[in-house]
């Protein structure tokens, strides 16, 4: 997949809610209820990421789990990523 310019990365970001980019990647923290929820979070994230063949970088810290994604064999961001970031959010 190609990599997208800052203009297309800009614009397909516009579409987010509560991403952001840093060092090359879209991150985004989601705050859930509980330990118990986060954990399911990324289960479904996990999933999700398998399913699509495209795996984010995961932080749990208690309640906040953080996602990043970038697409490393692009050397940067694509489609793909934004791609994830939307079914994340869909969860």
């Amino acid at each position: 997949m190609e990599r997208l310019n800052e203009y297309e990365v800009e614009e397909r970001l516009e579409g987010l809610n509560d991403w952001s980019v840093a060092d090359g990647e879209i991150t985004r923290t989601y705050t859930l209820d509980s330990f118990p929820a986060a954990l399911d979070f990324v289960q479904e994230v996990g999933a999700l990421a398998e399913h699509l063949g495209h795996h984010p970088r995961i932080l749990i810290d208690y309640k906040k789990v953080t996602l990043a994604v970038t697409t490393h064999d692009a050397g940067g961001l694509t489609g793909k990523d934004f791609e994830l970031a939307e079914a994340c959010d869909a969860i």
